[in-house]
């Protein structure tokens, strides 16, 4: 086989279909997000605004963690030596894990290289832990959900997105003493939609289900102390797992589980993802135990205050220029373009002529048709950046003579 050919014809049918994945080279600075300085392919430099990242909050330069990270890399050096059970177990960790066990309610939280990881190593654990396992996966979840799922060999059943009619069909049509495990999102961040976890909740209850709770895009943005949708509504009690990120609110890097000491106890002595890992560095888990207890706050509530009034302002400029917005209600501003093409060429046109940085999100991430633009407001993005936004998509959309819904005031 002609391994090179194999190789250029795979990446060119990417870039034949418009969907071939370029990363912006960005230094962010300190003090100045959601400023940075673009490093183009000729070298030159561009001062743009990043309008497309994970970190909601701006936790990623709130003093309160920087200082935490410096203590800790003055203590303890920089990488944590080893995974952790072998030596790479520190105060930092066991204080990071305390943080999230009490932010969500739970008596243990266990923390992982990332929330990829940490559903990953979950979900295809826990068939070991409970034979004949069932799980029930909305059908919209997340790759790493999905992978996790697919890999542990076990049964599992799809419903359609939301819909908890459909689950309770597929659980009904199982043998009732079979163990079982519905999965399922707190926010969906391709649409920025809400899962229905109450009904989902109350289903999983009904038919004697272990339930599981991805809060990745939520953590740290709702409820009165950043627990998530999950805390917000009253229902962390009655959630066996809670899956969460410590690299998009919280500013600084890893995942975690959150449950029982018993579920944690079975998922750290039995995940290979997690028993074969070396574990964060210690000013990693330190930072982000700061960036948590934090948002816990009054402070806290304050950026969670500012971020949602960003977002609906920015979404209200946006549908008053007819532009085809998917609002949900949540943090989370999409902007249906529907062609890999013409998203990109948005993407770089903004990037380019206007500043704007806003990454093009193309299939797989999102089904063919339905291309977008992916905005993230935060409470360090001011007026005037939102202003020059939407005054640079209002001109890219007439150049580009694209279509608008009806314009409202």
């Amino acid at each position: 086989m002609d391994y090179s050919q194999a190789l250029e014809t795979a990446i060119k049918r990417l870039h034949d279909e418009g969907r071939y994945r370029t990363f912006i080279d960005i230094e962010r600075e300190k003090g100045a997000f959601p400023h940075a300085v673009w490093t183009r392919p000729d070298g030159s430099k561009k001062d743009i605004t990043v309008w497309c990242g994970n970190d909601y909050l701006g936790m990623g330069q709130n003093p309160v963690v920087l200082r935490a990270m410096h203590e800790a890399v003055d203590a303890t050096g920089a990488g944590s030596g080893g995974t952790r059970n072998i030596s790479g177990t520190t105060v930092y960790h066991k204080q990071l894990e305390a943080e999230l066990a009490d932010l969500h309610g739970k008596e243990a939280a266990l923390v992982f290289s990332s929330a990829y990881i940490a559903n990953d190593a979950t979900l295809s654990t826990l068939p070991v832990l409970f034979p004949g396992l069932i799980i029930y996966s909305d059908s919209l979840n997340h790759a790493s959900m999905i992978e996790g799922i697919r890999r542990n060999g076990g049964a599992k059943r799809i419903f359609r997105h939301n819909d908890v009619a459909h689950l309770r069909e597929l659980m009904a049509a199982d043998d009732p003493a079979a163990p079982k495990l519905v999965a399922f999102e707190s926010i969906y961040s391709m649409d920025g939609d809400f899962g229905p976890i109450l009904q989902l909740v109350e289903a999983a209850e009904e038919f004697g289900a272990l339930s599981y709770l991805d809060e990745v895009h939520a953590v740290g943005m709702y409820g009165p102390r950043g627990g998530g949708v999950s805390e917000k509504l009253g229902l962390q009690g009655r959630i066996d797992i809670i899956n969460g990120t410590l690299g998009k609110a919280f500013g600084v890097f890893g995942g975690y589980i959150a449950a029982s000491a018993q579920m944690v106890d079975a998922v750290r002595s039995y995940a290979p993802g997690f028993i074969f890992t070396t574990s964060l560095p210690p000013a990693i888990a330190a930072g982000a135990a700061a960036s948590i207890a934090f948002l816990k706050t009054a402070e806290g509530q304050k950026l969670r205050d500012a971020q949602q009034l960003h977002a609906r302002i920015l979404k209200t400029r946006l549908k008053s220029l007819g532009m085809p917005i998917i609002d949900h209600g949540t943090h989370i501003v999409p902007v249906h373009v529907g062609n890999p093409v013409h998203c990109k060429l948005l993407s770089d046109m903004l990037l380019e002529d206007y500043g704007v940085y806003a990454q093009p999100i193309n299939f797989p991430t999102v089904p063919r048709g339905t291309e977008r633009l992916r905005f993230t407001p935060s409470p360090v993005h001011d007026s005037a950046q939102i202003d020059a936004l939407v005054r640079a998509m209002d001109s890219l959309w007439a150049l580009c003579a694209l279509n608008r819904a009806e314009a409202s005031a």
